[in-house]
């Protein structure tokens, strides 16, 4: 094993983005490639940590540590366990993919991979970080580079698109900043060790657990993005460049689900039982609400970014069900779903608007006949975020349904009438677009390319295959996410 792994995954990136910064701005094509070579090293360290990652086990592994601020009693505590090494694969592969669908960007290119390598290393440290101060320093970082990517690449309304983003955020992380330093002062000897922090959990009186579990909840619940601090999430999808939103939707949003079950789950055990059934309503109201709104939308991009409050809400419902193993897995394999296919989606529609610069839905007609290959890999995806069985969204929201059924009854139910409107309105799309007659901007398109398949493909073999073999995931995952049932104590 790699001496430090976990740090050159995170640091890899950032030495890239130095890299660039010393490259001449002309030279277009070695800065391109040297961000394929600082996402890949990052790619293949994370297969090595699969490889090596023991599932038997719920203790966290690879950890690194040494002093940072002894006064401060900060650390830099690096580790992962089963909910961290899926969202690192998730992360890499993603990163990597979407730096060849960048290969298309023009304007300053140079600021742009720099500012994409610092946004992966402060994603990539997020799910790495156990202690609060490196947590946070990681969660602020990605700001930043996300803000200028969407304000300066972006679409028409860029700047209103990443103001909003990043004011949310930042509303977000102060609620955060309150909960870690509260969770500092009435810890003795102070610390900001999320172990030892879930080490005394037991020990929090309930109105302290449900004061730090609201707070770190608004941080979180911005970032998933549920009812109601969604209203940020379409207008920066929509406006940011493909890379960005593959990432946005493919990494971000998880980190507020993430952060909920590294976090808030098992440091306040009993605050997380009395807040089960608002997390699980709350997850219904978005699954429904999301898909509502999809069927209203006439943007192909708008519609997959109201898809992605709809989808997250099974998140939200599966970890509601905080005694159940089955729905916290479900909601586990949603976040890994969620990525591979909404990624893919966004990619995907980046293809055709760079040909015809145009989202709308009814300029297209008939596409089968014209570009049959990206019809088909369309088509495909589609059905995976719809539900169809064989693919891997429909295993993330069976396991949600199932865990969630017996503790929510009719909450259960009603979301179930999410999977039916999810079926309207993406199968009322592929109609739209690619059945009938040959119409309006079909005629000038071209094929996908090349680059773009090689970009899509490994997230097409990842849905079929847990789809397929769930148990590629569920081995993985299992023995962390039954501790973290345990250290509830629903």
């Amino acid at each position: 094993m790699i001496s430090g792994i976990l740090s050159w995954m995170i640091f890899f990136p950032v030495i890239g983005m130095l890299v660039i910064m010393l490259v001449p701005k002309d030279k277009h094509g070695l800065i391109r490639w040297l961000a394929v070579a600082a996402t890949t090293v990052p790619l293949v360290l994370s297969i090595i940590l699969l490889a090596s990652y023991d599932y038997t086990t719920s203790a966290i592994q690879f950890e690194e540590f040494a002093s940072w601020i002894p006064g401060l009693n900060v650390n830099y505590h690096l580790g992962v366990d089963g909910l961290s090494v899926p969202m690192l694969m998730l992360t890499t592969l993603l990163s990597f993919l979407a730096v060849l669908v960048s290969f298309n960007i023009k304007k300053r290119v140079k600021e742009y991979f720099a500012f994409y390598l610092l946004l992966v290393g402060g994603m990539t440290g997020v799910f790495c970080a156990l202690d609060f101060f490196l947590f946070y320093v990681f969660w602020e970082v990605m700001l930043v580079p996300m803000y200028f990517l969407i304000g300066i690449w972006g679409g028409p309304r860029k700047e209103y698109a990443a103001i909003k983003f990043f004011l949310y955020t930042l509303f977000g992380s102060i609620f955060m900043l309150v909960a870690i330093l509260s969770l500092y002062f009435t810890s003795e000897p102070h610390s900001l060790s999320m172990l030892d922090h879930i080490a005394r959990a037991p020990e929090l009186a309930r109105g302290f657990q449900i004061f730090a579990f609201v707070f770190f909840f608004i941080a979180f619940a911005i970032k998933i993005p549920t009812l109601p601090f969604h209203t940020w999430l379409p207008d920066a999808h929509v406006q940011a460049p493909t890379a960005v939103s593959v990432l946005l939707a493919g990494v971000l949003l998880k980190m507020g689900t993430y952060g909920l079950l590294r976090i808030s789950f098992p440091m306040f055990p009993e605050a997380t039982r009395y807040f089960g059934w608002p997390m699980a309503i709350l997850g219904a109201a978005g699954i429904i609400y999301g898909a509502l709104v999809c069927m209203a939308q006439t943007d192909l991009k708008k519609l997959v970014a109201y898809s992605s409050v709809s989808h997250m809400g099974y998140c939200l419902l599966g970890m509601g069900a905080v005694g159940s193993v089955a729905a916290i897995s479900g909601a586990m394999f949603q976040m890994v779903s969620h990525g591979l296919i909404t990624g893919a989606l966004f990619i995907l529609v980046g293809v055709i608007y760079d040909r015809t610069h145009t989202r709308e839905i009814d300029a297209y007609g008939g596409m089968w006949v014209k570009v049959p290959v990206y019809s088909g890999i369309m088509v495909l995806f589609v059905l995976g975020s719809l539900g169809l069985p064989g693919l891997s969204g429909f295993i993330s929201e069976f396991m949600v349904f199932l865990g969630a059924f017996p503790s929510y009854h009719v909450t259960v139910a009603i979301s179930v009438l999410g999977v039916l409107l999810t079926a309207a309105y993406f199968l009322r799309m592929i109609q739209r677009m690619f059945l009938g007659p040959v119409a309006g901007h079909t005629e000038g398109l071209t094929e996908i390319n090349t680059r773009e398949i090689i970009a899509i493909l490994p997230l097409a073999v990842l849905m079929i295959a847990i789809g397929v073999y769930p148990k590629l995931l569920s081995t993985l995952i299992q023995a962390t996410i039954t501790n973290l049932v345990h250290l509830i104590g629903a």
